[in-house]
């Protein structure tokens, strides 16, 4: 059984926990691909953007201190926009070889979509639980899955996997909690 973490950002707050970057990065990659594909970027461009991401966040996440208000997805959100909107205007800038004349007739870099909040504590919860899977017994995962996910009735997930309706109740506490331990500060 995994021991109790401090949440997964004040863990990112120690240099040398590699665990804590493994998982970081783990949960966050498929995410921003998923917003640089907004962008309309090619794959290569969005893993560099990606990849300059991570170069920001090494150096600024621990010494990032967490405050309940503020949100940890729009800081993230803002560094990749920051980041995505100096590639756009170096590249305005490269093209604009000599003719100043020209640079005005260049478009701003349109905005790009909205991130949605459901669609961010969707993705964040689904891929915590998915990393979180192996962490727990299969019957105690399967339990708290069918009583919460699929709104079972505990006695019927109790009667079906072998266990008391008490088990059933103490394996969703288990997991939830544990849920609540790895987005600790993540879900704004």
């Amino acid at each position: 059984m995994f021991t109790t973490p401090p949440s997964l950002l004040e863990r990112l707050r120690q240099p040398a926990d590699q665990a804590a970057w493994e998982r970081f990065v783990e949960m966050y990659t498929p995410l921003l691909f998923a917003w640089t594909k907004r962008f309309g970027l090619p794959p290569q461009e969005a893993a560099d953007l990606v990849q300059d991401l991570f170069t920001v966040l090494v150096e600024k996440l621990p010494a990032l201190e967490y405050e309940p208000q503020k949100s940890f997805r729009g800081w993230l959100k803002t560094i990749l926009l920051n980041k995505w909107r100096n590639r756009q205007r170096r590249r305005a800038t490269a093209r604009q070889v000599g003719d100043q004349d020209r640079l005005a007739e260049i478009p701003a870099p349109a905005e790009p979509p909205a991130f949605e909040e459901a669609e961010y504590r969707q993705y964040v919860v689904g891929r915590a639980l998915e990393l979180m899977r192996t962490e727990f017994q299969p019957a105690t995962w399967r339990a708290c899955w069918e009583f919460v996910v699929r709104d079972r009735p505990a006695a019927d997930v109790a009667a079906e996997l072998g266990l008391t309706v008490n088990a059933v109740y103490l394996a969703k506490g288990r997991v939830l909690r544990r849920l609540r331990e790895e987005l600790g500060g993540l879900l704004d």
